[in-house]
């Protein structure tokens, strides 16, 4: 992650989910923390244990460079997912980082006719989902994985994500 340009957010902290919010983008508007936070507990409501993520809000360039460094795509992408493995006997907490592009999720939205907290929220569970270890690159895990967004998604009162046919909440 470049350091030039990023601006920490205090840990958003409840007794079940710490945060930690980078903004490292120019493009407006992006989440507020208080809104990434209930996203993200949401989607790990089902644990029982306390969970500590970091979630970075970057600009094309850097999306395109992580996607190109750890994914080997030479385009960004709206969310990576990058879960912590090797540190879980000194932070078993820590699930590990989630970077979402802020300048491709809002054209997505916008293509997607999808509304703007909608397809952040679900953006941010995805990512989320894939830290407690959802692949929908697994055979089967796909449409696992795509029905947890739904509940979730459901519950904190948005629309499917998969239908794209109308603005959606």
């Amino acid at each position: 992650m470049k350091a030039a340009g990023i601006r920490n957010r205090p840990h958003a902290i409840d007794s079940y989910v710490e945060l930690d919010v980078q903004y490292a983008t120019q493009c407006k508007p992006v989440p507020s923390p208080a809104q990434l936070h209930a996203w993200v507990r949401a989607a790990v409501a089902s644990r029982r244990d306390r969970v500590s993520l970091t979630i970075s809000i970057v600009d094309e360039e850097e999306a395109f460079e992580l996607n190109r460094r750890w994914r080997n795509a030479e385009k960004a992408t709206n969310v990576l997912a990058f879960p912590c493995s090797g540190l879980e006997a000194i932070m078993p907490a820590f699930l590990g980082d989630v970077v979402l592009c802020a300048p491709v999720v809002a054209r997505e939205a916008a293509a997607q006719h999808k509304r703007w907290g909608a397809h952040w929220a679900h953006l941010v569970i995805h990512g989320t989902l894939h830290l407690l270890g959802f692949d929908h690159a697994v055979p089967g895990q796909a449409t696992e994985m795509e029905q947890v967004e739904r509940a979730v998604l459901q519950r904190l009162g948005y629309s499917d994500p998969y239908l794209v046919s109308t603005l959606q909440k």
